[in-house]
């Protein structure tokens, strides 16, 4: 909620079925509901509506979260404010891998870093892994991975010993009930199902998280590497023989080129074989441009993309990446890129000329501090860094450490 003045202001909140309030200030952090809090109400009213009275900053950001009373329950609500200045409402939705928290420019993970998924040899059972691509945390740490040599998708739940298959796991295949080399996979929590690059069929699978035993192809024809989904359910695709980024709005069938499109090349209007993708809340379209080594940002509606991070050739310097895999940029437009050949992972604050090592060095040796083959990376909503080690056959995860006042 934004308020051009600060003010008290009355909020009168009616729904069908029985709900809870709370107000925050600057950030909400699902993990931690007791931070930022500065207004609750957690009764339970029979005819479902309650009335706020808070005072509302213009400088910062004020967040209303409503939750239901009951586990399961579904229903609309609606919101009524009175006051003497404007409200306005934005949902928030923050972009998928990303954060849910500011991270500070500075902000460092600790090295002695967790295994979360795999990291007991290549193998298929359910605790193996093998090679590892892409990679999406959900908000309760539960990890999504690509098993790309195995042909499915596993779901790891925080503290697991084993995953679980929910996808594929039927050896490699183009049945409905297979995949084949399965790059990315995403969580669309709307329609609770997963959507999935099987990028040897050539396709882009749904699979209904209640379903495990089939998908639904949506996409065909398609050399898709990389996927992600903004706050309005739109889906953006990496085709990585067209060289191009194409945006599908829900039910669409026909596709708009959000970045490249013009060929395999070198100019900020094309791509050469990208890999992975993310959207801001702007909707701006970031994408690893991974055979011109450098990581492109395409602002909504713009004909060609700016640098935000390597584009100096191949190479290892703090100036340079090596074929660029997975990507996610936080709320102040710092990018974090996994520099696949130089076994690390940068970050590249906005407008900066070079990035820094935050994991892994690049001479890929197998010490405490280093990984192998990073190609997926997603977030936590605290700011927790996860990693596709790929060659090693195992997600790793790096706490944040925590700032000392």
């Amino acid at each position: 909620m934004n308020v051009n003045e600060s003010d008290y202001y009355t909020l009168n909140i009616n729904s069908s079925v029985n709900i809870y309030g709370y107000i925050y200030t600057e950030n909400f952090d699902p993990l931690n509901p007791s931070t930022n809090l500065i207004l609750a109400n957690k009764n339970n009213f029979g005819e479902s509506q309650f009335e706020f009275r808070a005072f509302l900053r213009s400088t910062t950001a004020n967040i209303l979260v409503v939750t239901t009373a009951s586990p399961n329950a579904t229903g609309k609500f609606s919101v009524t404010v009175s006051g003497n200045n404007i409200v306005t409402f934005k949902r928030l939705i923050r972009p998928s891998r990303a954060p849910a928290v500011d991270i500070h420019p500075n902000a460092k993970w600790v090295q002695n870093r967790i295994n979360v998924a795999g990291g007991n040899g290549e193998g298929e059972n359910r605790s193996q892994l093998a090679y590892p691509h892409g990679l999406y945390v959900d908000d309760d740490e539960t990890v999504y991975v690509t098993d790309w040599n195995n042909g499915r998708v596993m779901e790891w739940k925080w503290y697991a010993m084993n995953g679980r298959v929910v996808a594929g796991g039927n050896e490699r295949g183009n049945g409905s009930h297979q995949l084949s080399l399965a790059n990315d996979v995403i969580v669309d929590k709307e329609e609770d199902n997963l959507i999935i690059c099987d990028s040897y069929n050539n396709r882009v699978v749904r699979w209904l998280r209640q379903n495990l035993t089939n998908g639904e192809t949506i996409m065909s024809n398609i050399s898709c590497w990389g996927l992600t989904m903004d706050e309005s359910g739109v889906l953006y695709v990496v085709d990585v023989k067209k060289h191009e980024v194409i945006q599908y709005s829900r039910g669409e069938s026909e596709g708009t080129v959000v970045a490249g499109g013009n060929g395999n090349g070198t100019r900020l209007d094309q791509l050469n074989h990208p890999s992975y993708v993310f959207v801001d809340q702007n909707h701006s379209v970031y994408v690893s441009d991974t055979k011109n080594h450098r990581v492109m940002k395409w602002e909504e509606g713009a004909k060609q993309g700016i640098v935000v991070a390597g584009g100096q050739g191949q190479g290892n310097n703090l100036t340079q990446l090596s074929e660029p895999q997975g990507i996610v940029v936080d709320q102040l437009g710092t990018v974090y890129v996994a520099d696949y050949y130089n076994s690390r992972i940068m970050r590249w604050p906005q407008s900066a000329i070079q990035g820094s090592v935050i994991a892994g060095r690049s001479d890929a040796k197998e010490e405490s501090n280093q990984l192998y083959c990073f190609i997926g990376l997603s977030f936590d909503p605290r700011g927790n860094l996860y990693a596709a080690d790929s060659c090693n056959h195992r997600v790793q995860k790096f706490n944040i450490e925590q700032t000392k006042n």
